[in-house]
C-alpha cells in the first residue's frame, strides 16, 4: 500500500505542483549550456595547448611554453 501511496503522491505531485518550462524555455537554456560547454572545453584544449601534456612515453611536444623555453 505504501508503495502505491508512493506514486500515486509522485504523480500528483510532478503533475500539480511542479512548475514545467515551455518549449522556448527549454530551447533557450539547452542553447546556454551547449554554449557554455563548448566554451569549457575550447579553453582546456587551449591549455593543454600552451602549457603542453608529456605523457610516461615522453612526447616530444612539450607546449608553447616548453618550446620558447628551449630556445632559450
Amino acid at each position: 500500500m505504501k508503495i502505491k501511496e508512493y506514486i500515486v503522491e509522485t504523480y500528483n505531485e510532478m503533475m500539480h505542483n511542479v512548475s514545467w518550462p515551455t518549449w522556448k524555455e527549454l530551447q533557450s537554456n539547452t542553447i546556454v549550456v551547449v554554449v557554455a560547454s563548448v566554451l569549457f572545453s575550447v579553453s582546456i584544449f587551449v591549455m593543454d595547448f600552451v602549457f603542453g601534456i608529456t605523457g610516461d612515453s615522453g612526447s616530444t611536444w612539450r607546449g608553447l611554453v616548453g618550446m620558447i623555453y628551449n630556445m632559450f
